[in-house]
């Protein structure tokens, strides 16, 4: 037990993110430095069986074979390749390799995610788990740590769309029309999220199209004043939508202070869509958000929609609300010393509505 323990202290290292040293032995001692890394892989024939490793694991897997097929394995591996007596492995897998497998091995099938048969000759299974794998290493690093964050598919055209509005040089009019456009895809991105039902519909051509339908219940929540300038997407993505509005304003060591909200008087019960296209150090965010769970509503149901958000907001907003959904277009690299999102969009309500002259 305390090499259990001295193995999952050091695991618990590397998972934070720093290097350790251990010493592996198999025939001869040695040193061996072990990195961080994005993907870590433990295997073993007992990683399974006790509860301390499998609580750190994300993926358990469980790679099944046919006892025939152990048994030839174990024959050609002590047999052929070390020169053992045939007699002597059988004998041993018989009285202890084989009731060993049943008693420890077998019974921690339970406890995986993934049981793959035929063992490394399913093809189909491993491509599935090396597409998991790749996913994960093409996730932002802010992806790893908080899987409530989302970031939608950069493509050319949206990558176009964020020049035009971060040039600073861009006329007012453009300025409100690309925002706009990127604005609708970040709804409807985040309606993407909402819980749905599956329904069938007879089409024009008397056919049957199996589809669904989201739920109806929704509300949106702008952050005034930007949050405002997101309306309009949602209001042309969901005919009708009621929108409540939240202002909060205050520096220094008072810190953010509600200063009004009109709301949904049935707003614990609707999944809320809450707006501000820009998230920065994330305290408005966080008071905005407080403000909705003391209304009654789950921290499920809150999808929070940006177009650009720095790493300091979205630590600040996915830790403290671990439950929520936030989705924006792109992550930048951080803030300045005046706590403006770098390389940013500048004041984004004051170029949306032509108030900074």
């Amino acid at each position: 037990m305390k090499i259990l323990e001295r193995v999952m202290e050091r695991l618990n290292h590397v998972e934070f993110g720093n290097g350790l040293q251990m010493f592996y032995n198999l025939g001869e001692m040695g040193l061996v430095l072990i990195q961080p890394a994005d993907i870590i892989i433990l295997e073993g024939i007992l990683i399974l069986h006790d509860s301390q490793v499998r609580d750190l694991l994300n993926m358990k897997i469980f790679v099944d074979e046919d006892s025939d097929v152990r048994l030839t394995r174990r024959i050609q591996r002590f047999v052929v390749e070390s020169g053992r007596n045939i007699e002597n492995v059988i004998d041993q897998y018989s009285k202890f390799v084989k009731p060993g497998f049943e008693d420890f091995v077998l019974p921690t099938k339970k406890y995986a995610d993934i049981i793959i048969p035929d063992g490394g000759d399913n093809n189909v299974a491993i491509d599935l788990i090396v597409q998991s794998i790749r996913t994960k290493l093409g996730q932002h690093d802010l992806c790893k740590i908080h899987p409530n964050l989302c970031i939608m598919f950069s493509t050319f055209q949206i990558k176009g769309m964020h020049t035009l509005i971060r040039d600073v040089n861009a006329t007012k009019h453009d300025f409100v029309f690309y925002s706009d456009r990127l604005n609708r895809l970040v709804v409807e991105h985040g309606l993407g999220h909402l819980p749905f039902t599956e329904k069938q519909v007879i089409t024009p051509t008397g056919s049957v199209y199996s589809g669904v339908v989201f739920c109806s219940r929704l509300c949106g929540v702008s952050v005034i004043r930007s949050g405002e300038s997101m309306e309009n997407a949602l209001r042309a993505c969901c005919k009708g939508i009621k929108i409540g509005k939240i202002l909060v304003h205050g520096h220094g060591t008072k810190g953010r202070q509600l200063i009004y909200e009109k709301l949904p008087s049935d707003i614990a019960s609707r999944h809320v869509l809450l707006l501000d296209p820009v998230l920065a150090t994330g305290n408005s965010a966080v008071k905005v958000i407080s403000l909705l769970l003391k209304k009654g509503v789950p921290e499920s149901n809150i999808i929070f929609l940006n177009l650009v958000a720095a790493p300091q907001g979205i630590n600040a907003v996915c830790e403290r609300f671990p439950m929520i959904k936030l989705v924006t277009s792109e992550i930048d690299a951080s803030l300045n010393e005046n706590s403006h999102v770098i390389p940013g969009l500048g004041e984004f309500a004051d170029r949306y509505f032509a108030t900074d002259d």
